[in-house]
């Protein structure tokens, strides 16, 4: 995956995440933000945000970030 592929998955974590934001604990967004990335993202999107975590996952804001930890703990 190119670097511009990447940095468009984490634009649209991130976007989930603002847009299923209701002023909730972070806790709820992540789960909202995680089962919307289970149901709508390809397998191969999945796996390339974990693997942007594992890494430092800079870019990601706090509620999508811990959506795609809950994701990788998710899949193994």
């Amino acid at each position: 995956m190119t670097d511009s592929e990447l940095n468009h998955l984490v634009k649209m974590a991130n976007q989930i995440a603002d847009n299923l934001s209701r002023r909730d604990p972070i806790e709820v967004v992540a789960d909202r933000v995680a089962d919307h990335m289970k149901r709508f993202w390809a397998p191969s999107m999945k796996a390339q945000i974990i693997e942007y975590i594992k890494d430092d996952g800079a870019d990601l804001r706090e509620a999508a970030k811990l959506a795609v930890a809950k994701l990788s703990s998710a899949s193994t």
